[in-house]
């Protein structure tokens, strides 16, 4: 068997990652093939980056036309949705709707069930909340572009390293099928997130940032582990919202 080039196999990569996280139109990927997510996740912050870009755009262009930066947050925070077709999304409602579980089994079980309950409701509410506030606080076209950028990133990035870290915790569905990135892909994705990070924002606001999120996943994977016995799709969904959200709120903090 010839091998692939390594060009190919990186552009390969490029489109199974953004097909999966993005509704973009980009011809079929190889995220649904065993494995094929995990081989792809070392190019998730590279994407993020990219809809962060697309995000930051939105922001600038409502300010400069003369809008308020509340406005500009909600249509960007709209616009970040509609690109990733509110998949991370339904990955936190799911989660938060299955944390009310009584047992393993039950918790499972609420993830698979497309009804949104109260616990979604009220998490997505606040999570929405969250995320215009924090963008408008930072006001100014440049300010929220970069940590756009850079929270879109290292949240993707946090992506890779929580599904490197826990074990499927149901042997199906789409994480079990997406399998484990390895470490040097981890590693690929972690260097990505830190350079884009110290280049956007400079050392200090840039470790500020980068802590907020990383500790945001964290404390999601942490939960996961302990009711859920791992991870799934709408958990690693959940943990890109609460890491984007804790690089934005750093980034007020900070910036």
């Amino acid at each position: 068997m010839s091998k692939i080039a390594p060009s190919r196999r990186w552009l390969a990569d490029l489109r199974t990652a953004g097909t999966f996280l993005t509704v973009l139109p980009l011809g079929r990927g190889d995220e649904f093939r065993p494995g094929g997510l995990a081989r792809a996740a070392w190019c998730f912050p590279l994407i993020g980056a990219l809809v962060g870009v697309v995000g930051g755009l939105v922001y600038a262009l409502v300010v400069w036309s003369g809008a308020s930066p509340w406005l500009a947050a909600t249509l960007c925070v709209a616009t970040l949705v509609a690109i990733t077709g509110g998949l991370h999304e339904d990955g936190l409602g799911d989660f938060a709707d299955a944390l009310g579980g009584a047992n393993r089994a039950r918790r499972l079980a609420i993830m698979h069930d497309p009804r949104a309950g109260n616990f979604a409701v009220v998490a997505l509410i606040l999570l929405f909340a969250g995320r215009i506030g924090v963008l408008a606080d930072l006001a100014t076209p440049e300010r929220a572009g970069l940590a756009l950028l850079v929270a879109a990133a290292a949240s993707r990035g946090a992506v890779v390293v929580v599904m490197h870290l826990l074990p499927a915790a149901r042997g199906d569905g789409l994480s079990a099928g997406a399998g484990r990135p390895s470490s040097q892909d981890v590693a690929a994705a972690v260097l990505f997130c830190v350079l884009v990070a110290f280049l956007a924002l400079g050392p200090l606001v840039a470790a500020a940032c980068l802590f907020g999120g990383a500790l945001m996943a964290m404390i999601f994977a942490a939960l996961a582990k302990r009711r859920l016995g791992g991870q799934t799709g709408d958990v690693l969904g959940a943990v890109q919202l609460v890491a984007e959200f804790g690089c934005l709120t750093a980034a007020t903090m900070f910036a």
